[in-house]
């Protein structure tokens, strides 16, 4: 019997721990939209956000359900030109936003560099 038990324990312990984090990336990317608007990097409203890219990088369980969270986000404005995020905050499956969002610009590209130089 307790060899069943211990089996039983040893089979279901790592299914808990694959738990699967809450899916919070809207938090940190309207911090983040907001982030670019007020950096004067570019205009909330000049965004297409059908082509913003979303990933979660990395979810780590601290304690009673809060989890630090890091995404990366791409975005994109009307003129072709993108921008690369990088957030950490914390979440949990009742609130997505337990704190502030770390902002890290990381990539900025302009297209057509080159043309607009030379006008």
């Amino acid at each position: 019997m307790k060899k069943f038990l211990l089996v039983t324990l040893l089979a279901v312990l790592p299914i808990l721990s694959f738990a699967k984090a809450p899916d919070c990336d809207s938090w940190p990317m309207n911090m983040s939209e907001v982030w670019l608007q007020n950096a004067g990097i570019v205009d909330i409203k000049n965004l297409d956000e059908s082509k913003t890219k979303s990933t979660l990088l990395a979810s780590e369980k601290k304690a009673k359900g809060l989890y630090t969270q890091i995404y990366h986000f791409i975005f994109y404005d009307k003129k072709g030109n993108s921008y690369e995020i990088i957030t950490k905050n914390d979440a949990s499956y009742e609130e997505c936003s337990m704190s502030d969002v770390d902002v890290y610009l990381i990539s900025k590209l302009i297209s057509n560099i080159y043309k607009q130089e030379n006008k």
